[in-house]
């Protein structure tokens, strides 16, 4: 413990790193967190607090990053970046960095794609961002400068061939060789010079009338580059929880215009069956309403004579003459339909609907 402490006072506070010492520890460690708050989030945790949504309004943690980053920021110039001051407010700066870089896909996208293929952009911010501390703390600065020394015409061409090199790699599609290139001279060089990627924009522009070249850079990919990609892959999911399954080439924006919508249909359908309910009981109501005013209307209207003088049989109603009367002249006859489907009692109310129909002899 006590060599480890020399070991700080040594190399971090002797050599005025500590600001940037704290800057680095608190990106760590609000990244770190953040990815642990946002997956226990997603699991549905009970003990997790959650989601922060005053009145109902989800509020992203890159909101509380950007307070985060103005604070260091404007305290450092606030304070001349006096001690112990600027150790603080670094620490604030690495809190907001770390905050604001986990949602970089979400700034780039403008849209929700935390938990997409496109949120891994995210990721990759982070872990550059992680890495570029950490190299300027060890000691290593961009292209290779030197802060102290005297300019000299040939650290000014290496300088420029560093920084071409690193722009080709990246055209090149090998994004982390050609960042990582920047700070490390040399790096860049290899991938400059190594075939591009298939999809690259390099690979477009120079490989579609060099047919060899292009099934060499297909023929590399499918036996290096997918098996690093899986590698990557695997530790991305560990380190930040795997995507949700979607359809290749599947927008975001789609797959939330997909979700809005289904969502207004639900709310639709059911907005649109209570109303059907509503109008099937008035329906109901009114057909009720209408058989029970008929069957009233009907002993008063056409009473039933008494038993006829043959065999002592109830007499036909006015109604089933008419029927019978109009089989014999093979005319049409209309009836009334009743919510069951059977003739009601002559004097019908208007509102039962009618048929006619064509009766042969």
């Amino acid at each position: 413990m006590t060599t480890m402490l020399d070991s700080y006072r040594e190399h971090i506070v002797n050599a005025h790193k500590q600001p940037l010492f704290l800057l680095l520890v608190g990106f760590i460690t609000s990244f770190v967190f953040i990815r642990f708050s946002v997956r226990m989030i997603r699991a549905k945790v009970r003990w997790w607090p959650g989601n922060v949504t005053p009145g109902g309004l989800h509020i992203h943690h890159m909101v509380f990053g950007l307070g985060f980053l103005l604070l260091g920021g404007i305290g450092v110039f606030a304070t001349y970046g006096g001690t112990p001051w600027i150790d603080w407010f670094g620490l604030a700066f690495g809190i907001g960095c770390g905050l604001v870089l986990d949602e970089f896909a979400l700034i780039l996208h403008l849209d929700d794609v935390y938990w997409s293929e496109q949120g891994r952009k995210s990721v990759d911010a982070v872990i550059f961002g992680i890495l570029f501390t950490a190299l300027l703390l060890i000691g290593y600065v961009p292209l290779g400068v030197v802060p102290g020394e005297d300019t000299r015409w040939g650290l000014i061409t290496v300088i420029s061939v560093n920084a071409l090199a690193s722009v080709i790699t990246l055209l090149k599609g090998k994004v982390w060789t050609g960042l990582l290139g920047i700070m490390i001279p040399g790096l860049s060089w290899i991938g400059a010079i190594r075939l591009a990627r298939p999809s690259s924009p390099w690979a477009r522009w120079r490989y579609t009338t060099r047919s060899r070249r292009r099934a060499r850079a297909l023929r590399r990919e499918r036996l290096l580059h997918r098996r690093a990609d899986r590698a990557r892959t695997w530790l991305f999911d560990l380190i930040a929880g795997a995507p949700d399954k979607v359809p290749a080439n599947h927008p975001a924006a789609h797959r939330v215009a997909e979700r809005m919508a289904a969502r207004a249909s639900a709310h639709l359908d059911a907005h649109a069956a209570r109303a059907l309910a509503r109008r099937q009981a008035r329906l109901a109501d009114r057909r009720s309403a209408a058989v029970a005013g008929a069957a009233a209307k009907a002993p008063a209207a056409h009473p039933q004579p008494a038993e006829g003088a043959s065999g002592g049989l109830p007499a036909r109603s006015a109604g089933a003459q008419r029927r019978r009367r109009a089989v014999r002249a093979g005319r049409h006859r209309t009836y009334a339909v009743g919510p069951t489907g059977q003739e009601p009692r002559p004097g019908r109310h208007p509102h039962l609907r009618t048929k006619t129909r064509r009766i042969h002899r």
